[in-house]
């Protein structure tokens, strides 16, 4: 499923809050009122004039097909989040927040953060989403914030998210054809050198994994 509406949006963590048997009954029982959630956050960011833009697992549903999500990812600077009380913040740090929305969860990644600041800047596009328009991340903007993730993903073993993003990665790669070079270069202003050398070793897996699936660039 490609996503074209706000109500698509509703619908893709609906349906994975609903058929994740690991939630507790009460959040599946609710999972229907998250369609009303989302369409209500999206309606209260253009109605404050806030800026944001839309990332993580909805935003690369935007490019590519078959990703599950059960949360709203976007990139906001403080100010814009302050101006949104009804998120209610559950944990912060200085790049990260945490809130929820009535039932409906919301990761926050923050421009304090220089990266995160130039994708929201130079890596976003508006785009139709029927009845409005939606600033989002475009493909190299996903790539640079999943890439930049992997290193700390794998110092944490966190083993299942790192299956997750190199996937969306490869999809993204395979689809696309971004040019690799100036994604690199710009993640070296952001990583030391040993995340950097690791990155490319993650890179030039995924690359062979595409290359045996017979997608050659």
């Amino acid at each position: 499923m490609t996503i074209h509406s706000v109500s698509q949006i509703g619908d893709v963590v609906r349906n994975a809050v609903a058929f994740d048997f690991k939630n507790p009954p009460e959040v599946m029982m609710n999972a229907d009122s998250l369609l009303t959630q989302v369409e209500r956050l999206f309606n209260l960011l253009d109605s404050r004039k806030l800026d944001y833009v839309l990332v993580g697992g909805i935003a690369l549903l935007t490019y590519v097909d078959g990703r599950n999500t059960q949360d709203i990812d976007l990139i906001m600077a403080l100010p814009s989040l302050a101006k949104l009380p009804e998120i209610k913040i559950t944990n912060q740090d200085v790049y990260f927040a945490r809130g929820g929305f009535s039932g409906l969860q919301v990761d926050i990644s923050l421009t304090n953060n220089p990266l995160f600041e130039k994708v929201a800047k130079k890596y976003s596009t508006e785009k139709q989403f029927l009845d409005r328009k939606i600033k989002c991340a475009t493909v190299e903007g996903l790539l640079l914030l999943k890439l930049f993730a992997l290193p700390s993903l794998y110092r944490q073993a966190s083993f299942e998210r790192v299956g997750i993003y190199e996937n969306d990665i490869a999809a993204l790669l395979n689809a696309y054809q971004p040019q690799r070079a100036p994604l690199l270069a710009e993640l070296k202003k952001h990583l030391n050198e040993t995340d950097m050398g690791e990155l490319q070793n993650i890179m030039a897996d995924i690359e062979a994994r595409i290359k045996r699936f017979g997608k050659k660039k």
